[in-house]
């Protein structure tokens, strides 16, 4: 049984930046974090592709917002 916070292909908020994205892929261990793979527009333009662990992500409702 899975226990990821988020699903493939939800939009989720960089808590650190507030920088916002989507999930491409993710990974679970049998010790420590889940980790998420997010596509998400930088805050100077670029698209960028980056891991992040599951506490540095927030749910983020204004998917609207979101841009690449």
């Amino acid at each position: 049984m899975s226990n990821f916070k988020f699903q493939l292909n939800d939009t989720v908020k960089i808590t650190a930046s507030g920088e916002t994205g989507t999930i491409k892929s993710r990974a679970e261990h049998t010790t420590g974090t889940n980790n998420y793979r997010i596509h998400y527009k930088a805050a100077d333009g670029r698209a960028v592709e980056a891991w992040w662990d599951e506490c540095d992500l927030a749910s983020d409702l204004s998917s609207e917002d979101v841009q690449f």
